[in-house]
């Protein structure tokens, strides 16, 4: 058996398998055949004929199809072909593998990565590098609380322009702020966890998320409830909490585990948005509430603040905040934080594979 290091990679075309630092890299069969070909002949121009002939066997296919070959183990590598470390192209030829590859050979002990089983080096980078994603991630749901909190400030404030109105804007953008942080810090802090026991971010992903929403809005309703019944002697009632929080942190986790498969920040971000949206939508039609209806709670507990969020229902033909400006707003905010989560998250994965 022969297998390959490069880098932070090991490849083994025999196991079929390429990993990073003991991670697993997702790839086809046939993208690891033309990854065993250019490390196999590293240094060596590898035309197009021979990917032709060795990896699509006399298969007829496209050029295309062997440029899109070599643009997923570039985005896999966290390589460039501007700037390549890795795959080199040479125009109208083909391409060159210019990394230094070594050659471990039959009888050879192969480690998943160097040091990395004793808790080395390899070991603090790992613990280093899904602690830098987790802090990633909560700067974007900083993000979506601060885009959150100037929507729902403008809309609660019943003077605009006035003094009145810009202190009612900075309360709610300070709140949700807060919000956002504080469960972006429970769902980045478990999708970090689970990428950390598993090497990789992976399907744990979405339990990791989950949990750590779950954990964290289970203790933000408690201490929020308790904070209320203690200051004021009563609570709104049934605010965000454990299941509004599990169901948000899967879907973050759904996306940066898809998005990390694909290679694609994009698509990433998308899923998980649109994951975020359904479980906002879900999450309305059982009777839970996230950021907008523990306002409206907040509202109507306290009717003599002067907190209002009825504009947004009057958006929808509502008095109030109704089902239909509900559903729309669990959508909105959903989507907002999973995509603005998982964005940044996929964002630091990509900076730091191309810093290493």
């Amino acid at each position: 058996m022969v297998a390959f290091r490069f880098d932070r990679f090991l490849l083994d075309p025999d196991d079929r398998r390429l990993s990073r630092e003991g991670a697993v890299v997702e790839l086809n069969a046939r993208y690891l055949d033309a990854l065993a070909l250019l490390v196999g002949e590293a240094g060596r121009l590898v035309t197009k004929d021979r990917f032709m002939d060795e990896v699509w066997r006399g298969v007829p296919v496209t050029d295309e199809a062997l440029t899109q070959c070599i643009k997923t183990l570039r985005r896999q590598l966290g390589d460039e072909a501007a700037r390549p470390r890795y795959i080199e192209t040479v125009p109208k030829h083909g391409y060159r593998f210019i990394a230094a590859v070594e050659t471990i050979g039959e009888g050879t002990e192969i480690e998943a990565f160097p040091h990395q089983a004793g808790g080395g080096i390899d070991a603090t980078r790992g613990w280093r590098r899904h602690l830098l994603l987790g802090g990633a991630g909560v700067l974007g749901a900083g993000a979506a609380g601060i885009v959150g909190g100037i929507a729902y400030g403008l809309a609660a404030s019943s003077q605009p322009g006035g003094p009145g109105a810009v202190s009612v804007l900075l309360v709610l953008l300070s709140l949700t702020l807060f919000a956002a942080l504080l469960g972006g810090a429970g769902v980045c802090l478990g999708i970090a966890a689970a990428g950390l026991a598993s090497g990789r971010l992976g399907p744990w992903s979405v339990v990791g998320g989950a949990l750590g929403g779950l954990i964290v809005g289970a203790l933000g309703k408690l201490l929020g409830l308790d904070a209320f019944n203690l200051l004021l002697g009563r609570a709104p009632g049934d605010i965000t909490g454990a299941a509004e929080g599990a169901l948000i942190g899967a879907a973050v986790g759904l996306g940066v585990w898809l998005g990390a498969r694909m290679g694609s920040l994009r698509r990433g971000a998308a899923l998980a948005a649109g994951m975020g949206s359904a479980a906002g939508l879900l999450i309305a039609s059982l009777g839970g509430r996230l950021m907008a209806g523990s306002l409206d709670l907040l509202a109507r507990e306290f009717p003599g603040s002067r907190l209002r969020v009825d504009a947004i229902g009057a958006l929808f033909g509502e008095s109030g905040l109704g089902p239909v400006s509900q559903a729309v707003t669990g959508a909105l905010e959903g989507a907002l934080f999973a995509g603005c989560v998982a964005a940044a998250i996929l964002l630091a994965r990509r900076s730091l594979d191309r810093v290493r």
